[in-house]
């Protein structure tokens, strides 16, 4: 009988314990501000083009966009990243990735690219992926893994249009809140 007694007094103390909510502390083992630049190829500007269509739905012209909303082109890019805004500043590293445009009626892409940072400051890759509604003031999307200096970390990467110049040039803010570190 003390067997059954004590079976079922541990049972009543488990199922008591999982059935409270367990309170998390969502406070950022690490904090990272990157900014990355995206010069995009129209046709006249190989040299310092950072991205590029790579596939089209308008028979494959790449240099003559999809609709409006670019519905269908997937670009793949490799831009400088920065610790600041300016285009001129020392790279820190490089974002390199893709983003299709997933959308007949808005501006919006989905994004998948990761960070490879080599400097001072930082070394390792960081790797991003998420909807990016585009035409929303901040978006966030999924930090899913890293190497180096964020090996196996994970969390939430804001991003924001710092600069549009129409279909030439853009630049990203991209603030990191790492909520998993090793």
């Amino acid at each position: 009988m003390g067997a059954k007694a004590t079976f079922f007094l541990f049972f009543t103390f488990f199922a008591l314990c999982s059935s409270f909510p367990v309170e998390r502390n969502y406070v950022p083992c690490k904090h990272l501000v990157l900014f990355f630049h995206d010069i995009i190829y129209n046709g006249r500007n190989a040299l310092n083009a950072t991205s590029a269509i790579v596939a089209a739905p308008q028979g494959a012209n790449l240099t003559k966009l999809a609709n409006i909303f670019h519905f269908g082109n997937l670009v793949v890019f490799d831009d400088p990243v920065t610790l600041d805004n300016n285009l001129q500043s020392e790279p820190v590293g490089r974002a390199q990735g893709f983003y299709i445009y997933d959308s007949r009626n808005t501006f919006s892409a989905c994004l998948g690219f990761t960070f490879v940072l080599n400097s001072t400051h930082h070394e390792g890759t960081i790797t991003l992926a998420g909807a990016d509604p585009t035409l929303k003031k901040t978006r966030d999307i999924s930090v899913t893994g890293g190497t180096g200096d964020f090996f196996m970390h994970r969390g939430i990467a804001t991003i924001m249009t710092d600069a549009f110049e129409g279909e030439v040039y853009f630049r990203l803010r991209v603030e990191i809140k790492f909520y998993e570190c090793w």
